[in-house]
């Protein structure tokens, strides 16, 4: 049904892609002109339709910049909140709004990196009103390899391993065919590229696509599992405490498949699950379907995402009789030092 519904929509691949190739050209030749901001910019993206490991680098760099004692915030588009414009989701102390409004992504990497965040559909006017709003030495793009309307000191591009090596995929098709929202031909504007092995083997770039890397710094990385944790209480448990326990499985991620390999490998029991589109936004309807799966299927507790869980908690009343935890999942670059260096070497 999908292939034939690709075949149904391949003339709306050529429009798009033309689209595409037109709109890079002008920001290449000056036509359209990106905008500086008062703040360094480090942007985080990809050139593919989600399940990249974008949050986790969003946090991971973040984290770095932080620690370097750089006053660092987040700007993101907030993908599927319920409000327009600009709003400052949190400042240097407190998150100020709540998740329905800022986005799961951006509620999430506010929470979990405690710095200032905010969302803006218009990027280069947000980025204006976050810095009037906190005070900055960088500010961190969340999702913004294809928003060229704003400078950046760096530009970082991240791709899913397990994506690279479907070289006779349909999903290596720019959408509405495949997954690809630029052609490969996009890599050249990358200062650095992050290959994301996730939970499996490194492999090496496909033959195929090697012209595309010639000359880029490319960075290895990999998911670590720190932990479950309640979503309530947000008490740290090992992950072999949950060996052969019968867990629900409930998830809405782009491509859940790491999620549920991690499972796999630590003996998790995840036969009976709840898979829902990414970024999913939940109500009574689905919270109420997790209750009756819960008790039908005698669970011994819910098993969610970070990303779910911050949703999840609004319906704490609702959940109140469910054990529900979260698996945390933490991204690791192989080559840490120099990586790192290389972050802060836009101060060079």
């Amino acid at each position: 049904m999908l292939n034939f519904l690709r075949v149904i929509l391949s003339p709306l691949n050529i429009v798009y892609g033309l689209l595409i190739k037109f709109r890079n050209y002008f920001f290449d030749e000056g036509i359209f002109k990106s905008r500086k901001v008062n703040a360094k910019v480090i942007s985080i993206g990809n050139i593919t339709v989600g399940g990249s490991g974008k949050t986790p680098t969003v946090i991971y760099v973040t984290n770095v910049l932080k620690n370097a004692g750089k006053k660092v915030g987040i700007l993101s588009r907030g993908y599927m909140r319920n409000s327009k414009g600009y709003l400052l989701v949190a400042d240097e102390k407190n998150v100020l709004t709540d998740v329905d409004k800022s986005g799961d992504e951006t509620f999430l990497v506010a929470e979990e990196c405690k710095v200032p965040a905010a969302v803006a559909e218009r990027r280069v006017d947000g980025a204006s009103k976050f810095l009037n709003d906190v005070k900055l030495d960088i500010i961190v793009l969340d999702d913004a390899y294809q928003h060229r309307w704003i400078e950046r000191d760096l530009n970082i591009l991240i791709f899913d391993q397990r994506f690279m090596q479907k070289t006779e995929s349909m999903d290596q098709k720019l959408l509405p065919l495949g997954i690809m929202r630029e052609p490969f031909s996009a890599v050249d504007r990358a200062d650095i590229i992050i290959i994301n092995r996730k939970f499996n083997e490194k492999k090496e770039i496909p033959a195929k696509l090697k012209q595309y890397f010639e000359g880029k710094k490319i960075y290895t990385a990999y998911y670590e599992t720190s932990g479950i944790h309640d979503v309530k209480n947000h008490q740290h448990y090992e992950v072999s405490d949950f060996k052969g326990q019968k867990s629900l499985v409930v998830c809405g991620i782009a491509r859940p498949f790491s999620f549920l390999k991690v499972l796999e490998n630590n003996g998790i029991d995840f036969t009976n699950k709840l898979l829902f589109a990414d970024h999913k936004n939940y109500s009574h309807k689905e919270v109420e379907t997790i209750r009756k799966k819960f008790y039908s299927t005698n669970a011994h507790s819910v098993l969610t995402t970070q990303k779910d869980a911050v949703k999840l908690t609004r319906y704490s009343k609702e959940l109140d009789d469910i054990d529900i935890f979260y698996l945390k999942i933490d991204l690791i670059i192989e080559q840490k030092d120099e990586f790192e260096n290389h972050l802060l070497g836009i101060y060079n």
